[in-house]
């Protein structure tokens, strides 16, 4: 059966312009009611207007859509209240959460001023957590939510001059990974998309002919997928220019070294204790656990 959103209610956050518009547009054409949530701030998150975000309810609305706009900050705890009370009023439920708002302030670390690094912490981390623990009672006590986090290939594989950004969306994978085990027996599940598109924040260094190539709206079905009623939980799931792929978090299955097992006897093993075609990927911290325990077990090494 073809993925519909028929009668679910979504907050896009962040979608007045790039990939927050691309994903409204797409969830609307799929039958949603969407909350267009933006600031209407600059690219490094100074000054805000409602604009953008009326700009495309308008065309949800012409397309013969339901859509409303809301100007808050994700990263202000009245103006999330305000988001969370605004949808509830106008549609009286929260389906999905697809938190897309953040900013960039790309610099060097020996030359990034910490206010900048903590203000795209604030927006892409915080901006995240205050809209989703604003919805979450809302979906437990309906018993059933979708969330959806964005991360991105600088938090997962790092970047040159984002180590402000690469913290920040790698927090967000931690953030994910621990609230599916959280909404599991509620019906909420939580995935994140990790998008490559031409938007504001690269345009200006990528040539014509791959912007047209990494359109925004190419990443948007990996959004609808992860926030649809048959979703799987606690996936990143890749996408640009209508290619997808999932990532994860693996680990070697290591070496029992011993306790008496020195600095030097690590580097002395460590081909096999990085031995990458033994990796397994875990679904939460105590397999990883369990893992260490059951080595244990083992006759060590170096014994």
């Amino acid at each position: 059966m073809a993925i519909s959103f028929q009668d679910r209610v979504v907050i896009v956050t962040g979608a007045g312009g790039g990939l927050g518009r691309a994903h409204a547009l797409h969830l609307a054409r799929l039958g949603a009611k969407v909350v267009i949530n933006d600031l209407g701030g600059s690219l490094d998150g100074s000054g805000g207007n409602s604009a953008a975000a009326e700009s495309v309810v308008a065309e949800i609305v012409a397309a013969g859509g339901s859509a409303i706009a809301n100007g808050a900050s994700v990263s202000d705890d009245a103006g999330v209240a305000h988001l969370v009370k605004q949808t509830m009023d106008a549609y009286g439920r929260i389906d999905v959460l697809v938190a897309n708002a953040g900013i960039l302030r790309d610099k060097s670390f020996g030359k990034m001023e910490l206010k900048d690094f903590a203000a795209v912490v604030d927006v892409h981390l915080m901006g995240t957590v205050k809209p989703a623990k604003a919805v979450w009672e809302i979906m437990k006590a309906q018993g059933y939510g979708r969330i959806v986090v964005t991360t991105s290939s600088t938090g997962l594989y790092g970047n040159f001059g984002q180590t402000n950004y690469g913290a920040a969306k790698a927090s967000l994978v931690g953030f994910m990974q621990s609230l599916k085990l959280e909404g599991a027996k509620d019906n909420i599940k939580v995935n994140a998309v990790c998008p490559v598109a031409a938007t504001r924040m690269t345009q200006a260094l990528l040539p014509p002919a791959i912007i047209e190539m990494l359109k925004p709206e190419f990443v948007s079905p990996a959004v609808a997928y992860l926030a649809s009623e048959d979703a799987p939980t606690g996936m990143i799931l890749t996408a640009a220019a209508g290619v997808f792929a999932a990532a994860r978090m693996v680990e070697t299955d290591g070496v029992n070294l011993g306790h008496g097992a020195t600095a030097d006897d690590i580097a002395a093993h460590f081909a096999q204790i990085a031995d990458w075609e033994s990796t397994k990927h875990y679904s939460q911290g105590g397999e990883q656990s369990a893992k260490f325990l059951a080595r244990t077990q083992e006759k060590p090494l170096l014994g």
